[in-house]
């Protein structure tokens, strides 16, 4: 008879039970397990279904009930792929294998089934029969608790039913325990816009005392060389009238305010001062405390800790690509890292909590592996709370420090998160979603950044650039990245204008559209030689990035099936034999080629530069642009004469991965220090020329016509985004 696994209730506080195995133990308290003392990682959701499979040791446990167990109907995921996922992730925390399994038994379209021998031990777990009442040892998420709860009450009576109505109604006032109930007893949250200012409004920060927010502004105006131009502002809350506290138009600015709201630091990013800065909240001079060398937005915000004492940043270490954290003293500018684990690849967003006592920190791994961590000020003590694909856009700690809240990147868009400190449980707040969130030191008021772009692909006639450019494809939604066919006889691009990034089809003249692809986000399409097919980049639900191919007679899309996990970015060689990609084994930056029919992947180079591919028309040469900052143009030669790449001679740097184009006689461009200009350098002679400039900033993608008549290219018409304004949030 199969052994069951049930809590020990003896007693008013039962101890939650430990599931050991061979020299494995399963801690149901903190979440953990432990080899031999050693603890292994393993996020929540994957330990969720271990447990629900040791709770049913040598049992099959069907797809079905993993599924009601783990994710409840009111969740929307790729079920199919998040179980496969959950699943790799136990085998390798066990060290165990599909194809031998000692603990995870596969079988095949009915479920899983735990194989290996349970030690239990009487203190903490008791045995008993199979016909005996088990109580379930998974972590149950609260919502489905309190669903199970009312049903069981709704057994016993009115009476009952109302005295846990009115406990689900105290309890629903606990940060940890709540729903995100649009109410929160007679106070309604309210999304409200805080600004409303023409251009771009971001990142924002709130005072100590909730009262007023600090945010970056570009406001459109001035010199628009398509390169941003924030500023930082203050405005109180019920209030228009607005400061401006620094002069120096900027590429971005992060920002923190003092304990006693006096001071504000902010991280500016320029290409002429990179730095943090500290200016008076009411506004003066403001005071340089350190240069850094940060790349980009996501590695700016800045934590200033309760005691006043220091500031929380991230920063490039020695010039080398990857972020390490450091705390910089306010007295003396002294800079101390903070105790970087090796396996990251990158650290960032260390923020402190209300109370001053620990740090939120964000690890990455890999490109699939971005990890959230709790640790105490010393860097001691880590703890894993869960693991994401995508960085966040803005973390911020709870008032009550109980859960940590992250704008990440999701298929339609910057959704907003709650993990919850306790257990790493995650929840998708439901409140308009927006980046670089903040909120408020008591936890009644959140505000978030949100974006209204319209971006629309436009047509140069090459021949004529004089005539003013045509738009094509006219939508109220984004839409970019188009690429001609070989054929010259269609357009495939990528657009929001089905509520998701999908690849669609369009004949070259902007007529017949066609949805090609529909539900996982899709980008980055690319055709093949004989224009029949188009690869494409599809985002699962759980975070991983794959590629299909699709037949334009049919639309049915194929996976590419070759021995690399993650792919990204795919390009079809010269010859329709092969399609490269980016791998994402490592950090993000390895070529590889497989046949375009499916099969083993060849690893070509793994280098730091590598970004979006495009081959010679001859297939000799393999041309990208460098990484982030260090935008030179670079070529790899295919036929092995040198394996490393080499820059591309006598070319300015492009301003961004994605405009450019490549053709026979040389590459189209925008440079970076002329972001509005198309440029054209010429591979033979090595000289390059500007071709026209685009009347607004551009965004994603470039094409040019196989016949060399036209240029596509995308542009952002109109750019706006408003702080929004969350009341009553808790």
């Amino acid at each position: 008879m199969p052994v069951k696994i049930r809590e020990d209730s003896s007693g008013p506080f039962p101890r939650p039970p430990r599931i050991t195995f061979d020299n494995f133990q399963v801690d149901l308290r903190s979440g953990e397990i432990r080899k031999n003392g050693a603890r292994i990682r393993l996020q929540a959701q994957p330990f969720q279904l271990l447990v629900l499979l040791l709770e049913n040791a040598g049992d099959v446990v069907s797809r079905e009930e993993i599924c009601r167990e783990l994710w409840p109907v009111d969740t929307f995921v790729d079920f199919e792929h998040s179980l496969a996922a959950a699943v790799n992730k136990i085998r390798e925390a066990l060290c165990d294998s599909a194809d031998n399994p000692r603990y995870i038994e596969t079988l095949p379209k009915r479920g899983y089934r735990f194989i290996g021998k349970i030690r239990t031990e009487a203190p903490v777990v008791i045995a008993v029969a199979e016909p005996q009442q088990t109580v379930g040892l998974v972590p149950v998420p609260p919502a489905k608790a309190w669903r199970t709860r009312m049903w069981i009450l709704g057994l016993v009576g009115t009476v009952v039913v109302l005295v846990a109505a009115v406990l689900f109604v105290r309890l629903s006032r606990k940060p940890v325990n709540s729903q995100f109930d649009s109410h929160m007893g007679s106070d309604i949250v309210t999304v409200v816009p805080f600004t409303a200012y023409p251009g771009v409004e971001t990142a924002p920060s709130f005072s100590p005392d909730g009262s007023r927010i600090a945010f970056s502004w570009d406001d459109a105006t001035g010199n628009r060389s398509g390169r941003p131009q924030y500023d930082l502002y203050v405005k109180a809350i019920g209030s228009e009238t607005l400061l401006r506290l620094t002069k120096h138009p900027s590429d971005w600015i992060s920002s923190t305010w003092s304990p006693d709201g006096t001071q504000i630091a902010f991280h500016r990013l320029a290409a002429d001062d990179n730095g943090i800065y500290v200016v008076a909240a009411l506004g003066g001079p403001e005071r340089r405390l350190i240069a850094t060398h940060t790349p980009n937005d996501l590695g700016s915000p800045l934590s200033w800790s309760p005691d006043g004492k220091w500031i929380a940043y991230s920063d490039l270490e020695n010039g080398q690509f990857g972020g390490r954290n450091f705390l910089l003293n306010v007295d003396t500018l002294e800079t101390h890292e903070f105790p970087h684990d090796p396996s990251c690849r990158h650290e960032g967003d260390m923020t402190f909590s209300h109370s001053g006592r620990e740090l939120a920190i964000l690890c990455v791994h890999n490109t699939e592996s971005v990890e959230y961590l709790i640790t105490d000020l010393q860097g001691k003590s880590k703890r894993l709370l869960t693991m994401w694909h995508e960085p966040p856009y803005g973390l911020s700690w709870s008032g009550d420090d109980q859960s940590l809240l992250v704008a990440a990147w999701a298929p339609s868009g910057i959704e907003l998160y709650e993990i919850r400190v306790s257990d790493g449980e995650v929840r998708k707040l439901p409140v308009t979603a927006g980046a670089w969130l903040t909120v408020s030191n008591d936890g009644r008021k959140l505000a978030f950044s949100l974006s209204e772009d319209h971006v629309n692909i436009w047509r140069k006639d090459l021949k004529h650039p004089e005539v003013p450019a045509v738009q094509m494809y006219a939508s109220t939604r984004p839409q970019n990245n188009a690429q001609y066919s070989p054929d010259g006889h269609h357009i495939a691009f990528v657009s929001l204008r089905s509520g998701t990034w999908s690849v669609w089809l369009a004949d070259s003249n902007g007529s017949n559209l066609v949805q090609i692809t529909k539900g996982p986000a899709a980008r980055y399409p690319r055709w093949s030689p004989d224009s029949q097919k188009i690869a494409f980049e599809i985002t699962e639900p759980i975070g991983l990035e794959e590629v299909y191919t699709t037949d334009i007679s049919d639309h049915v899309a194929h996976k590419l099936k070759t021995n690399v996990r993650e792919l990204a970015n795919p390009y079809w060689s010269h010859d329709g034999k092969w399609i490269y990609f980016l791998g994402r084994e490592g950090t993000g930056h390895q070529l590889f080629r497989c046949p375009a029919g499916g099969g083993d992947a060849t690893l070509l180079v793994e280098s730091m530069d590598l970004t979006n591919e495009i081959e010679s028309s001859d297939g000799k040469l393999l041309y990208f642009p460098g990484y982030l900052g260090e935008t030179s143009m670079m070529m790899l030669a295919l036929d092995g004469a040198w394996a490393t790449p080499q820059q591309v001679p006598q070319v300015a740097k492009i301003f961004d991965q994605s405009q450019w184009a490549l053709v026979p006689e040389g590459i189209y461009f925008t440079p970076q220090h002329h972001p509005r200009s198309i440029c054209f350098y010429d591979l033979a002679t090595k000289h390059t020329r500007e071709i026209f400039k685009a009347d607004k900033d551009l965004a994603e993608g470039m094409s040019v016509s196989p016949d060399g008549r036209y240029l596509l290219y995308s542009q952002l018409d109109e750019n706006n985004s408003s702080i929004m304004l969350v009341n009553n949030f808790r």
